[in-house]
């Protein structure tokens, strides 16, 4: 486990070369895929459930690359891209924590939408709270996650899954 408490924009993009946790290991995708700019908190005790929390920011402008093109006329983030980035944070906590193999979501119990990041918007906030963290043979972690933009919760995600393997063949 690293006990580094926030990571910058240049750290992110580390991890997405895979130089943080090592090769092989949890990594983030480059962007435009990668959905967050910084990581300004991250515990292994915090969170609603007392097992790890993050909390995270991506800058918002109205040049981001989904905007122009989702939809015409209608511009807004698509949800499936806020989703993605709690399931990117759970794994990047898994790989903080010391846990091997490549990062894969495996699911969610519950995702509910009530609100639209447009173009208009500053800034959004990602609240990962840890529920379960697996270190053994296996490695898996449970999260529930909020997204807030500008302030306002938009985005619940309930059991997220993230599970990291050694082994993706078969996957």
């Amino acid at each position: 486990m690293t006990t580094q408490p926030s990571f910058t924009y240049e750290e992110l993009i580390e991890c997405a070369k895979g130089n943080l946790f090592g090769e092989g290991n949890a990594q983030l995708p480059m962007p435009p895929m990668l959905m967050v700019d910084r990581i300004v908190s991250i515990t292994e005790k915090g969170g609603k459930y007392g097992k790890g929390s993050i909390t995270a920011e991506l800058d918002l402008n109205p040049d981001l690359w989904f905007f122009p093109c989702h939809f015409i006329g209608d511009s807004v983030m698509p949800g499936c891209l806020g989703l993605d980035a709690m399931w990117q944070l759970v794994g990047f906590y898994l790989g903080w924590m010391g846990g091997k193999g490549r990062g894969r979501a495996l699911g969610a119990g519950n995702v509910k939408f009530s609100g639209q990041v447009l173009p208009t918007a500053k800034k959004i906030t990602y609240n990962i709270h840890m529920k379960r963290v697996i270190l053994r043979s296996l490695t898996m972690g449970i999260a529930d996650a909020t997204m807030e933009v500008d302030g306002k919760e938009i985005y619940v995600g309930e059991d997220l899954k993230v599970g990291l393997f050694t082994q993706t063949d078969n996957f």
